[in-house]
C-alpha cells in the first residue's frame, strides 16, 4: 500500500525535513519535497533520486496563500491525491544563543519577529491542512504531522523566545482542534517533537541528528488505521502538552 501514497513534506530541502522525505520514500512512498528556494530543493530531491528514491521537488513559500494554493491544484492536477501531509517548515527568528536567553526575553522581543515566526510555524499549517485535507477526505485515508517542539509544551513553558514557543503551543492547538473535526475519520493528525537536532536551527551541539529527529515523524505519517490521533509525541511515546 505504501507505494501508492503520496506524502507531501515541507521545509524538505535540508535538516529534518530532508530525512523525513529521505525515510519515507525509502519506506516506498512518492514524496513531493516543498521548499522556499528553487536550487535548493531541486539539488535536495537531485541527490535522492539518484539513490533511487521516488522524490519530486516543489517551489513554495508556505507563508503566501497563493503559494499553498498552487501546490494544493498541483496535487490535484498530477496526482489526484495527496495521502500523508508533514507540516514541517518552521523558523526560529529570534536570537538563538542558549547561553544568552535573555536576547530572546518576552520583554525585549521585536512583536512583529513573534507575528512572522507565527505566520510560518501555525498559519501555514493551517493554510496546508485546509488546502490538502480535501484530497484526503476524497481518497479515505490521511495522515497529517504537524512537527512541533518541546519548547511549545505549557507543561513545560520557560521564559524567552516568545514567537517560537507561542508559534509551537499554536500547533499543537491546531492539531488537537483538527483532530477533534476529523474524529471517527480514516484520517489521524498528530504533533510530533523530534528533539534537539543538530540542524541550521538547532546548531551543533544539539544531541541528536536529523536522522533521529525525523523517526518520530515518519512514524507518526506511516501509522496503522488504529493508530493514535490528536496526540502530542517524542519517539513514539505520548509526551505532556
Amino acid at each position: 500500500m505504501l507505494a501508492q501514497k503520496l506524502a507531501v513534506v515541507t521545509g524538505a530541502a535540508r535538516g529534518i525535513g530532508l530525512a523525513v522525505a529521505r525515510q519515507l520514500a525509502a519506506a516506498g512512498c512518492t514524496v513531493l519535497m516543498v521548499g522556499r528556494v528553487a536550487e535548493a530543493i531541486e539539488n535536495a530531491a537531485g541527490q535522492l533520486r539518484e539513490k533511487g528514491h521516488d522524490v519530486l521537488p516543489h517551489v513554495a513559500d508556505v507563508t503566501d496563500a497563493s503559494a499553498v494554493a498552487a501546490l494544493a491544484a498541483r496535487l490535484r492536477r498530477e496526482f489526484g491525491r495527496a495521502d500523508i501531509l508533514v507540516n514541517n517548515a518552521g523558523v526560529l527568528l529570534e536570537p538563538k544563543d542558549f547561553a544568552l536567553p535573555q536576547a530572546a526575553s518576552v520583554f525585549v522581543v521585536d512583536p512583529d519577529v513573534v507575528a512572522a515566526t507565527h505566520a510560518c510555524n501555525a498559519l501555514a499549517p493551517l493554510r496546508l491542512i485546509q488546502a490538502i485535507t480535501p484530497l484526503m477526505r476524497e481518497n479515505g485515508w490521511g495522515r497529517i504531522v504537524n512537527v512541533s517542539s518541546s519548547l511549545g509544551q505549557l507543561s513545560e513553558m520557560g521564559g524567552c523566545w516568545p514567537g517560537y514557543r507561542m508559534s509551537k503551543a499554536a500547533l499543537n492547538a491546531l492539531t488537537r482542534l483538527t483532530a477533534k473535526e476529523l474524529e471517527g475519520s480514516p484520517i489521524k493528525v498528530n504533533s510530533v517533537c523530534p528533539g534537539w537536532c543538530r540542524t541550521d536551527m538547532g546548531g551543533k551541539d544539539a544531541a541528536r541528528s536529523a536522522d533521529e529527529g525525523a523517526r518520530g515523524i515518519v512514524w507518526a505519517a506511516l501509522l496503522p488505521d488504529d493508530g493514535p490521533s490528536g496526540g502530542f509525541f517524542r519517539d513514539g511515546q505520548a509526551i505532556d502538552w
